[in-house]
């Protein structure tokens, strides 16, 4: 059977970025500058130039600050808001975008740039469900003195080759075979199985968001890795797909730093 290609993307970008401030001062995290461009802009161009022209962006802090400034990044971009950004987490930011959930489509983190070459890799993928993972991930690590190892969203293979567990603190970052990097690839039946389980996920949670889910402390409080974690116990079988390197994660001003270091070189792969 033929999987439909996706030509949308769903970002999530509600949160405060507190560890970037003072440059979360007065913009959102994805607005940050990286060699010329926010790092919103690096991901629109990366999903642009492998054909993601339908792009939705979950915002929340500072959303207005987005909007004033939407006509500098193109046709294509919309806006849903979190309105409840500070006492949630990344799950809920996504599914505020509960209605655009639909067909077949990628869903990334907003505080991460990668090259076209890592979009057009999980866009080839096989599979309902497909997760990019980063296999020379502790390379990144090193000198990363601000944003250590032991908070990497690591993830492991069963012997089928299927991602059988990924999140933070999943297993030791020494025993992982890579880390999710927040790009993810799902066919209109993977969409299905998410809405699927949001939806039963939601009823059983009603009234008790304060309760444990997954490796999370509180069920608003998941992560995305949460809700993955969940689907694979549920026995939906998720694809890894291998790179190395090609991506940066901007959580903390050293990250920033080492980024505008990295991209601002003129290396081809990230032009």
């Amino acid at each position: 059977m033929t999987i439909a290609r996706p030509t949308k993307a769903i970002i999530v970008a509600a949160g405060r970025g507190r560890r970037l401030m003072p440059y979360t001062d007065q913009m959102p995290k994805c607005l940050v500058p990286i060699a010329g461009r926010a790092i919103l802009q690096w991901q629109l161009d990366a999903f642009r130039a492998r054909g993601i022209r339908d792009i939705v962006l979950v915002r929340g802090y500072l959303g207005h600050v987005l909007q004033a400034r939407a006509s500098e990044f193109g046709p294509g971009l919309r806006f849903v808001d979190n309105p409840d950004f500070a006492t949630n987490n990344i799950l809920q930011s996504l599914f505020c975008a509960a209605s655009e959930i639909a067909g077949p489509l990628l869903i990334s983190y907003g505080d991460i740039v990668f090259t076209r070459d890592v979009v057009g890799a999980v866009l080839d993928a096989p599979g309902d469900i497909c997760l990019t993972i980063d296999r020379d991930f502790a390379d990144i690590y090193r000198g990363r003195t601000e944003h250590p190892l032991s908070e990497a969203e690591v993830a492991d293979l069963d012997p089928a080759g299927r991602v059988v567990r990924v999140g933070k603190r999943a297993l030791p970052p020494e025993k992982a075979w890579g880390e999710f990097i927040g790009l993810a690839k799902f066919s209109a039946r993977g969409t299905s199985w998410l809405d699927q389980a949001w939806r039963e996920l939601t009823e059983r949670y009603r009234g008790r968001e304060v309760e444990p889910f997954e490796r999370a402390p509180a069920f608003r409080d998941a992560y995305l890795t949460d809700m993955l974690q969940y689907l694979i116990r549920s026995g939906r079988p998720i694809t890894p797909v291998a790179i190395r390197g090609s991506w940066r994660e901007i959580d903390t001003v050293q990250d920033l730093e080492r980024a505008r270091a990295l991209l601002g070189s003129g290396m081809e792969a990230w032009k």
